[in-house]
């Protein structure tokens, strides 16, 4: 049968079940256990023969003369229903083989047994339809090598890859040791806002709406909150952190999305150097009791979290791999430089930092780690603190893992006229057609005039998921990706 075809059965099925007064999309289940749970309790609900009523999709239907038998999936498990004529009678026998198709709901009521083959099974009494489908499950959809298909489809990927099922339970694991670790500290989740009339906290391009009742342009959040988090910091909380979604309107690749999910805490009475201590504590407990190991493997070798983390000083590792001071350098050096290495930077507005970061980009991708890099030039962190023995470099520190960035933290900067005037270079840079500098935040310098106290900050993606994970690409960690429209 065509798939059209399959599809005016299935409708017809529909109104053959109106017609006999049964509602093919009920708003509730007879349901009194989960299959885990049925499973979980089999010996006792099968002995003293215990009606039960279990839930969920048929994922497959095998008549044998006067009997049916079908598996069914409620998400916690997989169980056999059996189906007789004899027990529920001919009419209502053939009425069920009627209207039924595996990919539908139903509820399953009846008590449980034991096949001659050792199968916990449903002797079922009575069913009801949940959730008529109209279009059948693909068949060989385990063999689908499409991966834009995949994504575009996603629940029909999660539904027949049981891997892809899994990562998603995984992530959600992964978060959730994130969130219980912050919170052992002593830090205190918050919320900030993501509608912003200036973006700020991170080098990106914004995306941009409009907000119609202010009748006002407004940006989605290019961090997680860092400037509002300050904010607190100067209120007096001491330790906040927030878990949630940014956008960054710039270009999709193996380690970059447009909306991705991040960590940001802020710590009040810290610097950079116990940050690092701390990342460190947290990032193996979280792989600990998220993946039951320390050590990984990545398509660009393995690294072991256990393991010592090694410092890199940015301005040393780049000169020892370039031959470039990056303190003392010119916009036509580095360009140089990149031409030589064969290394693409383009950028709508060529600058140092942009340049040098293209630069170290490319150093870092031998770097396995775990590693810490220090100290990049106070040009390229606009909200860090300078550092106490060269005020030209910046207290500022990045997680290196199979080759790329994991996360950065600082010592945040809290000296309000500093802030001010590297703010208005970026402001500057800004103007001048670079669209991913920062904008000056009148109200938030405000906010440090009043005071805040030593503090350091981090911040880390969900990049640090997807190599953990294994995966080769971040986008395969989320479970919608953001698709172009057909």
């Amino acid at each position: 049968m065509s798939l059209q075809d399959i599809k005016q059965s299935r409708l017809e099925k529909i109104e053959r079940l109106r017609s006999s007064g049964i509602d093919p999309y009920p708003s509730d289940s007879k349901r009194t256990h989960t299959i885990a749970d049925a499973i979980a309790s089999f010996s006792h609900l099968s002995e003293a023969h215990i009606p039960i009523c279990i839930a969920g999709r048929v994922r497959a239907m095998r008549e044998h003369g006067g009997s049916t038998f079908l598996d069914l999936e409620d998400g916690t498990g997989r169980i056999q229903g059996y189906v007789k004529e004899d027990r529920i009678g001919k009419e209502a026998y053939d009425f069920f083989l009627s209207v039924l198709d595996v990919g539908d709901f139903i509820d399953l009521s009846g008590t449980l047994f034991l096949t001659k083959k050792s199968e916990k099974t449903v002797d079922v009494l009575e069913w009801r339809m949940l959730a008529k489908s109209i279009l059948p499950l693909p068949e060989k959809w385990h063999g689908l090598q499409d991966t834009e298909v995949r994504y575009r489809k996603r629940y029909l990927d999660i539904m027949f890859h049981p891997e892809v099922r899994e990562l998603i339970l995984i992530r959600a694991r992964f978060w959730g040791a994130m969130r219980t670790c912050m919170e052992e500290r002593g830090f205190l989740e918050v919320e900030t806002p993501v509608l912003e009339t200036t973006p700020g906290g991170a080098d990106a391009r914004p995306f941009i709406t409009h907000h119609n009742a202010l009748d006002l342009d407004v940006y989605l959040r290019i961090s997680c909150g860092e400037l509002w988090q300050k904010r607190l910091m100067v209120a007096g909380f001491p330790k906040v952190f927030e878990i949630g979604r940014i956008f960054r309107n710039e270009g999709m690749s193996a380690e970059h999305l447009q909306d991705y999910t991040q960590l940001e805490f802020y710590w009040a009475f810290a610097n950079y150097r116990d940050g690092m201590q701390f990342v460190k504590e947290l990032y193996c407990r979280v792989a600990t009791e998220t993946f039951d190991t320390l050590q990984f493997k990545t398509e660009s070798g393995s690294f072991d979290l256990g393991a010592e983390w090694k410092e890199y000083d940015f301005r040393t590792l780049i000169q020892e791999k370039t031959g470039i001071d990056v303190l003392h350098t010119e916009i036509s050096q580095v360009e140089a430089k990149l031409d030589e290495l064969g290394v693409s930077y383009d950028m709508p507005q060529r600058n140092l930092p942009r340049l040098i970061d293209a630069l170290w980009k490319h150093c870092r991708k031998d770097i396995m780690g775990p590693a810490f890099l220090v100290h990049v030039p106070v040009y390229m962190e606009p909200l860090a603190k300078r550092a106490r023995d060269n005020p030209h470099t910046a207290e500022r520190f990045q997680v290196i893992l199979a080759g790329s960035e994991m996360g950065k933290g600082y010592s945040e900067l809290n000296d309000p006229m500093d802030q001010q005037e590297r703010l208005e270079e970026q402001q500057r840079m800004h103007d001048a057609g670079d669209d991913e500098a920062q904008m000056i935040d009148h109200d938030f310098i405000e906010a440090l005039a009043y005071g805040m106290p030593p503090t350091c900050g981090f911040g880390v993606s969900e990049r640090l998921f997807s190599v953990l994970a294994g995966m080769s690409s971040v986008r395969e960690a989320q479970i919608f990706p953001l698709m172009r429209p057909k």
